[in-house]
């Protein structure tokens, strides 16, 4: 179903925000369950504002070399949305394997070591504009990334100063030094999404407030959870993920929650 800019008998109008979410490794389709705590953390900070919600659809698999096809799907998610909903304000995030995906769409360019034909090109600069947060809960470290021997996770320029990593300390994944897996899972516990969800919430409200002022704010709108691109297409469901993603065999934790 396309974004609109005003309601129609058979289209639903652009949400005011949309959140794009990445789900962490062996997680059930969907944005999984830190995302779905941010989703709803963001929805109510914001209300009566209207946020849409996007899945990007990858594996999330223990094969982090299909993170790709995560990056393909976000990429083209957000440049569709982007053109049929140009005030619709973009949220990106993403957990563990997700953050990864995340942080690389953001990128300016493509990371060394990467062949230029097996990648998709950078997002043009003006899609920064549209963006009005990026929130990474457990981004992998170059230290994970090297250990999988893949490069290293950079938030382009463009969405460095409207950017915020979020690390639980000791975490396997995230921290240079951490130690343990069973952190990685308590990212809602320690508070960190609510951290995150306000960062989100105050940026959202900033740009709202400027268009407010400067006379541009769009009309009232409805919350579409559907991908704008695919017409007709339900968006992908929010469900409730499953595990998070293990770290690297070459160092040792307990995978247990």
């Amino acid at each position: 179903m396309s974004c609109v800019a005003g309601p129609t008998a058979s289209a639903a109008p652009c949400p005011d925000a949309e959140i794009v979410f990445a789900r962490g490794t062996t997680e059930a389709p969907g944005v999984g369950p830190v995302g779905d705590a941010f989703v709803s953390a963001v929805q109510a900070r914001v209300a009566p504002k209207s946020v849409g919600v996007y899945a990007v659809d990858y594996p999330a698999t223990m094969a982090f070399s299909t993170a790709m096809q995560g990056i393909v799907d976000a990429r083209s998610h957000i440049l569709a949305t982007t053109a049929a909903c140009p005030t619709t304000k973009l949220v990106l995030g993403g957990f563990s394997q997700g953050a990864a995906v995340m942080g690389f769409v953001t990128a300016s360019v493509v990371p060394d070591g990467v062949r230029q034909t097996d990648v998709p090109a950078p997002m043009p600069p003006e899609i920064a504009d549209h963006v009005a947060a990026v929130a990474l809960f457990g981004k992998p470290s170059a230290r994970f990334m090297n250990v999988i021997k893949d490069p290293d996770v950079e938030v382009g320029p463009s969405y460095v100063g409207k950017a915020l990593e979020l690390c639980v300390d000791d975490d396997l994944v995230c921290d240079p030094h951490g130690r343990s897996f069973s952190v990685h899972n308590t990212y809602v516990e320690a508070g960190m999404v609510d951290q995150g969800a306000t960062f989100a919430a105050q940026r959202l409200q900033a740009l709202w407030a400027a268009d407010a002022a400067a006379g541009t704010e769009p009309g009232p709108a409805g919350v579409v959870d559907q991908d704008p691109s695919q017409h007709l297409a339900p968006g992908v469901p929010i469900a409730p993920g499953a595990v998070p993603p293990p770290g690297p065999t070459a160092l040792t934790y307990s995978p247990t929650s």
